[in-house]
């Protein structure tokens, strides 16, 4: 996990006791899988609800959607910031391999 992967909350969530003060998109954020039941121009378009759903499915600490609705506007946009290499291409415009054999 890399820094830019990473949130810190202005306002800690408290589960069980504890305080979580920082959020990390995990990996699977780059699993299709993670898209399931999901409008992919609905992600794209960063719909809260959408990006609610996804971010119950790769957060460390998972984050609960009940969790995510009480955060901060601003802890939202940053978690979506976070999201958005993941659902970006690495360079727009370059051919992918599959591409690339296939000429």
């Amino acid at each position: 996990m890399t820094k830019e992967n990473t949130v810190t909350l202005t306002r800690p969530i408290a589960r069980d006791g504890n305080e979580i003060k920082t959020i990390t998109i995990t990996d699977e954020a780059k699993q299709a899988g993670t898209l399931r039941g999901l409008r992919l121009v609905n992600v794209m378009n960063m719909d809260v609800d959408s990006i609610s759903t996804l971010l119950t499915r790769c957060t460390s600490p998972r984050l609960k959607l009940k969790e995510i609705s009480e955060m901060e506007t601003s802890d939202f946009v940053e978690l979506c910031e976070a999201l958005t290499p993941f659902l970006a291409p690495k360079e727009p415009g370059t051919k992918n391999e599959t591409e690339t054999v296939s000429e």
